[in-house]
This record gives C-alpha cells, sequence and structure tokens, in this order.
C-alpha cells in the first residue's frame, strides 16, 4: 500500500534537519569523491587507499558502544551540535593543507580517524534522533526521507566534485564540505523535540550499560536476525570508494569527471530505493526486502564489475545502489520500530558498528583484491560474498531458528508465544 512518501515533512523541525543535511550530506559526497582521488594521486595503490576509508571507520569499531551509552545519557541535539563543530575542524585542517601543496598521505589518515571519532558519535545519534522530531507514526517515513536527502546529495556531490575536481582544484571539495557542517549547526539550533526520553541519573557503570544492551539485542530475534543482514551488507556493498576509483582509471580510462559520473549513478540509483521505500512507509518493514534486498545487491555488483562501457557500468551501480537502499532502510526502520526508548541510543550504536565497523574490514578486502588481482576482481569478491553468505544464512541459521522457536512454542502456554513479534 502506497501512502505520501513526504509524511514526516509535516513536521516543522525535520524541515529544518533535511536542508541541513541536504547541504552537509553533498559536502560529504564532494569529499568522499576528492578523499579517495586525492589518496590514489598520493601513492597510487588501491591498497593505501583502502587504509584511509578503513582509518575513517575504525573509531567505530573502536568506540561505538561507548557511544551509545553517552547518547542514551544525553540529549540527542547537544550530542550533534558537539559533533558538527568537531568535523568541521577536521576538515576544515585537511582543505588548507590540500591547498597549500602541503598535504602527505599520513595526514589522510590521522585526519580521516578525526573523522571517525565524530561519526562515531553522529551516525547513532542522528539515527535515535529521529523519533523525537516526528514522533513514532511518521518514524520510517522519515528514516525513508532521510535516506532520500543522503542520496539526492550522493547524486549531486559527485557531479559537483567531478566539476569541481578538473576546474579548480581538489581543495574546493575539502572547503564546501567543512562550510557544509556549519549550515547543519546551525539547523539543529532551530529544532525543539516533539518527544524526549526522561534521562535518568544511571547508577550503573558503562560497561554495565553496554552489556545491559547487548543482553536486549540478544533476547530479541528481529534485532538480532537483522543485524546479522546488516553486517553481511555493510562489509562486502559500500566498498564503493575503494573500487570505482580504481575500475574508473584502469578499466574504463576515465578522468575525474568519469569518476564522478559513475559515482552519480550510484546516488541516481539509491535515491530512487529511497524514494520508493519512503511510499511504502506505512505498511512497515518488510521481511521480503530485508532478505532480497541483500541478494539483489550482490548480484548488480558482479554485474557492475563485468562491463568494459561507462553507461553499463553506471547502470549497474544505479541498480546496485536501488537495492541496497531499500535493503537499508527497512533493517534501520525494523531497529527503531523494535526498539524501546531506553536502550534506542545502545542499540543504534550497534546499529553504527555493523554496519560501519565492518566497513575496514570491507575496505581492505576489496583494497586487496583490486591492488592484486584487479579492480573486475574486487567487484566480484563483494557481490558474491553477499550472494554466498546471505544465502548461508537463509539456509542454515534461519532453519535453525525456525526449529529453536517451533520446539519453545511447544512447551510454552499460548499466550506468551508471540511475545517477540514477526515482521510481516
Amino acid at each position: 500500500m502506497l501512502n505520501s512518501p513526504f509524511a514526516a515533512l509535516r513536521h516543522k523541525n525535520f524541515r529544518y534537519y533535511s536542508f541541513g543535511m541536504l547541504v552537509s550530506t553533498t559536502g560529504t559526497w564532494m569529499q568522499n569523491v576528492a578523499q579517495p582521488w586525492l589518496a590514489y594521486d598520493l601513492t597510487g595503490s588501491p591498497f593505501l587507499l583502502s587504509l584511509v576509508g578503513a582509518m575513517q571507520f575504525l573509531p567505530v569499531t573502536l568506540f561505538a558502544l561507548f557511544a551509545g551509552v553517552m547518547i542514551d545519557r544525553f540529549p540527542k541535539k547537544a550530542v550533534l551540535l558537539l559533533t558538527q563543530a568537531a568535523s568541521f575542524a577536521v576538515t576544515l585542517a585537511l582543505a588548507l593543507l590540500v591547498y597549500s601543496g602541503e598535504v602527505r598521505y599520513w595526514h589522510l589518515l590521522v585526519l580521516s580517524f578525526l573523522l571517525g571519532l565524530a561519526t562515531t558519535l553522529d551516525m547513532p545519534a542522528r539515527h535515535a534522533f529521529a523519533v523525537e522530531m516526528v514522533g513514532p507514526a511518521d518514524l520510517m517515513n522519515a528514516i525513508a526521507l532521510n535516506s532520500t536527502v543522503f542520496n539526492l546529495a550522493r547524486v549531486i556531490g559527485p557531479a559537483f566534485a567531478g566539476i569541481l575536481m578538473g576546474s579548480i582544484g581538489l581543495a574546493a571539495c575539502f572547503f564546501i564540505n567543512a562550510i557544509s557542517y556549519a549550515v547543519v549547526f546551525v539547523s539543529l539550533l532551530f529544532i525543539q523535540p516533539l518527544t524526549q526520553v526522561e534521562k535518568e541519573p544511571s547508577r550503573k557503570g558503562i560497561v554495565a550499560n553496554i552489556r545491559e544492551g547487548l543482553l536486549y539485542i540478544r533476547q530479541t530475534r528481529d534485532l538480532l536476525q537483522t543485524f546479522v543482514l546488516i553486517a553481511i551488507v555493510g562489509m562486502f556493498a559500500p566498498n564503493f570508494g575503494v573500487l570505482v576509483p580504481v575500475f574508473a582509471r584502469e578499466v574504463l580510462g576515465l578522468a575525474e569527471s568519469g569518476f564522478g559520473f559513475l559515482m552519480s549513478a550510484l546516488g541516481i540509483g539509491s535515491l530512487a530505493g529511497a524514494l520508493a521505500i519512503a511510499s511504502m512507509s506505512r505498511t512497515g518493514p518488510s521481511r521480503k526486502i530485508l532478505y532480497w534486498g541483500p541478494l539483489a545487491t550482490g548480484a548488480w555488483i558482479v554485474a557492475a564489475g563485468m562491463t568494459s562501457q561507462p553507461i553499463l557500468t553506471a547502470l549497474g551501480l544505479a541498480l546496485a545502489g536501488f537495492a541496497f537502499i531499500l535493503f537499508n532502510t527497512s533493517g534501520n526502520s525494523t531497529l527503531q520500530l523494535t526498539t524501546r526508548d531506553e536502550y534506542r541510543g545502545r542499540v543504534m550504536s550497534v546499529y553504527a558498528l555493523v554496519l560501519g565497523g565492518t566497513s575496514p574490514l570491507g575496505n581492505l578486502y576489496a583494497g586487496l583484491f583490486a591492488e592484486h588481482l584487479g579492480a573486475r576482481a574486487g567487484f566480484y569478491a563483494c557481490g558474491l560474498a553477499i550472494l554466498v553468505l546471505v544465502g548461508l544464512k537463509v539456509l542454515l541459521l534461519d532453519r535453525v531458528a525456525a526449529n529453536v522457536a517451533a520446539d519453545r512454542a511447544r512447551h510454552l502456554p499460548a499466550s506468551s508465544a508471540d511475545e517477540s513479534g514477526e515482521l510481516r
């Protein structure tokens, strides 16, 4: 059943937030294009390029669980103001280094790590803040529109970046991204949360709070099942920043503008997926999308790597982006709609850990294949890994879980057999 894909925009808070995020994510995607191109220029190595991406996601792996406790303890708006200020400072430093001509590879590693520290707090805080801006009724639509904004920026940002890189230079992309964080900071000042979970002083330590959140996830079957799928897709799907610049140069013979075109095609497909899922948001997350989305993503990643024509590569990337966003939005919605308010920050920090924390491993995996066997092999390795692992999960883990649930149901009273809740 379809509904208005823009329902969440009736909330003034969300309109302010969406404008700021459109500007910011456009700047972020400009940097996402410029930074790997710069890293490849400095090193000439796909593997060293992949290390830059790995360094940006490493803090998520190390500190996401601690970040979740902080998000549950402090107002999310205040956390987001802090992360925008920190991201502005780090990105401005990189812009000045590039502009001065003094940038070195190690600068990229250090500044990527620092930006990753800000992201470790920012990513789960943004997701957890959505319900405070729009309420639970429009939550899935807000998540889908967030994805729409993100992917509209994915179309605009790489296209602008490709033009600026070829005409003005790389530094312009980093300066624009720094300014974009200031825009988000200002937009957040105008937001007044509709609902806010009371922050009771916790008598437990940080480690005890982390353990409590992990136990909650383990005991909630829909959360646990969704996290397994997110881990698989998060490791092997979003490696385009490593593979596409190498593929564009080595296989397709493209320059900066051609690379920007390919990344924009990925964004167009992702944007279409976000709009599609926004139109279905009133029906809630679908189990079919949670399984077919990853399988389609893996298949189209393989297809994109098989082509030798830029237009066909762009088509494969667009379809991979479409399928990935269908899955990612459904997965995010499942987590948020299943989670109790007092655990929201910790659950979304695990989401950041699983989705973002697996990315360094995925970046290294893709980079090693591209380094030693070529860019095509990197596409094949990532796409096939998704297909095989999701297939194994369906055939093995889900069958075991179904048998365990059936055994439990036979030994429980009828009134308690449906406590965990099931996706449609």
